[in-house]
C-alpha cells in the first residue's frame, strides 16, 4: 500500500507540473526513489532491492534513445525510471507501451486541434521517400514556419503508468 500511494502522488505530481510548466522535478523523484529502494531493502532484502534497481535501470533505458535523439526531457526519462522503481521491470514495460499509447493519442489530437496533422504527415511523407531513394533526412517546416510539435510526455507516461496500474 505504501509504494502505491508514492507511485500515485508522484504521478499526480508530475501530471501536474509537466502540463503547467513543462517540467519534472528531482525534488519530487527523488524522494520516491530513496524510498522505494529503502522499503523493498527493508521489506525484502537485496533480491527485492535488486528487483526495484533492475526496474529503475530498465525504466531510464526504454527511454534514452528518444532522449539522445532530442525527442524527449530527462524529465520523462527520469520518471519512468522512478515508475520502475516503484514498481518492477514487468509493470514498467506495460507503463511505457501504455504511455506511448496514450502520448500517440494525445499528439494527435493536439495535431488536429492546432490543424497541423497535414503538415506532419507531409513531413513524414517526405521522409519516407527521401530515405527510399538514399538521400538525406530532411526538417521540413509547416505552414507557420515551426518544425517541432511538443506534448507533456510525462503526463503520457503519468497516465500510462495509470492505466497498466488498474489493468493489472
Amino acid at each position: 500500500m505504501f509504494i502505491e500511494i508514492v507511485l500515485f502522488v508522484v504521478l499526480a505530481v508530475c501530471v501536474y507540473t509537466d502540463i503547467t510548466a513543462r517540467k519534472i522535478y528531482n525534488f519530487v523523484l527523488l524522494p520516491a526513489c530513496v524510498s522505494a529502494l529503502l522499503y523493498y531493502l527493508l521489506t525484502g532484502g537485496l533480491d527485492l532491492g535488486w528487483w526495484s534497481v533492475q526496474g529503475l535501470l530498465l525504466g531510464i533505458a526504454l527511454l534514452v534513445i528518444p532522449f539522445a535523439m532530442g525527442g524527449i526531457g530527462a524529465g520523462d526519462v527520469k520518471l519512468l525510471g522512478i515508475i520502475g522503481v516503484l514498481k518492477g521491470p514487468e509493470f514498467v514495460v506495460i507503463a511505457f507501451l501504455a504511455g506511448a499509447i496514450v502520448g500517440g493519442v494525445m499528439s494527435a489530437v493536439y495535431l488536429i486541434k492546432q490543424k497541423k496533422m497535414l503538415s506532419i504527415l507531409k513531413n513524414i511523407g517526405y521522409n519516407i521517400y527521401y530515405l527510399a531513394i538514399g538521400a538525406p533526412r530532411i526538417k521540413v517546416i509547416d505552414d507557420n514556419g515551426q518544425t517541432a510539435v511538443t506534448i507533456p510526455y510525462g503526463a503520457a507516461i503519468a497516465l500510462g503508468a495509470a492505466a497498466a496500474y488498474f489493468v493489472r
